[in-house]
């Protein structure tokens, strides 16, 4: 399976003041993630990561525990060179958006995309701001906040956007 998620912000303190995430400490919060990963998420299966993905010198230890060959499009705050989050443990890494299936483009930011373009957008980086919808019929965000920090499958996102979720 596919799985999407963006802005697990690992190890990241202030990440809980600014999204008001639900947790009382850094601690509780990466081992609540780690769990919810791990619940879903198989070996075999494919991660990928919209942006974001933690505190810097954190991410080798953080990607050991969490399953699945992960993938990362960087975001705003992954700013390491991609040789330092592939020798992490990332098997891949972008620094633009990606295409998949010929018709989902991954991306950190939302990008713009109306009923004309054959594409639908993947994002994270507007974490829980009213401003942008959760999904519509051609985008989905992936921000942690938006999908009880659980990494969602591409087959659910395909569904809700076909109304069949």
């Amino acid at each position: 399976m596919i799985y999407f998620i963006a802005d697990t912000h690992f190890s990241e303190e202030n990440i809980m003041l600014y999204e008001n995430r639900p947790f009382q400490n850094v601690t509780e919060m990466d081992e609540e993630l780690v769990k919810r990963w791990n619940r879903v998420v198989e070996e075999c299966d494919e991660v990928y990561v919209l942006g974001d993905f933690g505190a810097a010198g954190q991410e080798a230890s953080m990607l050991k525990r969490l399953k699945g060959r992960k993938f990362l499009v960087k975001g705003n705050h992954d700013v390491e060179p991609n040789q330092y989050y592939r020798d992490s443990g990332f098997e891949e890494v972008y620094d633009c958006p990606v295409i998949i299936k010929g018709f989902w483009i991954l991306s950190h930011e939302p990008l713009y995309v109306n009923t004309n373009m054959p594409y639908a957008n993947l994002f994270g980086h507007v974490h829980n701001s009213p401003i942008i919808k959760t999904y519509s019929r051609q985008h989905y965000c992936v921000s942690v906040e938006r999908i009880d920090y659980t990494p969602v499958s591409f087959e659910e996102i395909g569904g809700r956007i076909r109304g069949r979720a």
